[in-house]
């Protein structure tokens, strides 16, 4: 994944990245971190009418340099670009999400990364119960820790992956995968039906999500929850609060 308008020392300056970028798995924590606070998950373009764009460049400037966020494509597709410029192999994976209470395409993006130590699952992308650091494939079936968040990566008979979340006193799965690589290309169908159709949640409401290292802030429609240290806190806002809160929490364009 390349784009020709990305610099990975802006693309530091974008996230607040100030370490050392060495090729290991310490260095991608401490990347998808820094993305994770700084980058919000959100479709503001598709409650505008837009299709999402996935040409590279136009990713780069609507993140890097024109500080947005995106869905999984987007922060994920960037994310991709910074493993390329510091030669971190990667393959880009379809999943299926599994929180539906119907079966659903497989339409969201996610990275294993193949490093001298094992692959690893990188995902900046999911929105309210995602990953806040890569997750080894191996060991599978043991829970991991990350802050107040639990996970755990499954195995299925059919030898596909299922990433789980302790949702609520029970594991919940998230989404499933195997470890076809994706090109890019493949990603078009998906985005355009995440873009466009009615019974997309992204078309449906706006989501708008923002990690910071106690929890996450999370906008969905009207209602903005507050996860923090494990508890919970919701309100429902007004239609100026909610462009108050687009600005001032999320960093975003107060009009869609």
């Amino acid at each position: 994944m390349k784009a020709d308008n990305f610099v990975l020392q802006d693309y530091f300056n974008r996230i607040g990245f100030q370490g050392t970028a060495k090729a290991d798995i310490a260095t991608i924590a401490a990347l998808m971190r820094c993305q994770l606070f700084t980058v919000p998950f959100e479709n503001l373009d598709v409650q505008a009418g837009k299709i999402v764009s996935l040409v590279p460049e136009a990713i780069v400037e609507k993140i890097v340099y024109r500080q947005r966020g995106g869905y999984c494509y987007e922060v994920n597709g960037l994310f991709a670009m910074a493993l390329a410029a510091l030669g971190i192999p990667y393959r880009m994976v379809l999943a299926r999400p599994l929180f539906y209470p119907v079966r659903r395409p497989k339409t969201h993006m996610a990275l294993v990364l193949d490093m001298a130590d094992g692959q690893w699952l990188c995902d900046l992308g999911f929105g309210s119960y995602g990953l806040r650091a890569p997750i080894p494939l191996s060991p599978s079936n043991s829970p991991v820790q990350q802050e107040a968040d639990s996970f755990m990566l499954a195995t299925t008979d059919g030898g596909e992956y299922v990433l789980k979340a302790w949702v609520d006193g029970a594991w919940a799965n998230q989404y499933g995968f195997d470890l076809s690589p994706q090109e890019w290309i493949d990603f078009v169908p998906a985005n355009y039906l995440n873009s466009t159709h009615p019974e997309a949640i992204f078309v449906q409401k706006l989501l708008v999500v923002l990690h910071n290292p106690a929890g996450r802030h999370i906008l969905l429609g009207d209602s903005l929850k507050t996860v923090a240290d494990g508890r919970v806190h919701t309100q429902t806002l007004t239609p100026d609060e909610r462009a108050a809160v687009l600005a001032e929490v999320f960093g975003l364009p107060t009009v869609l």
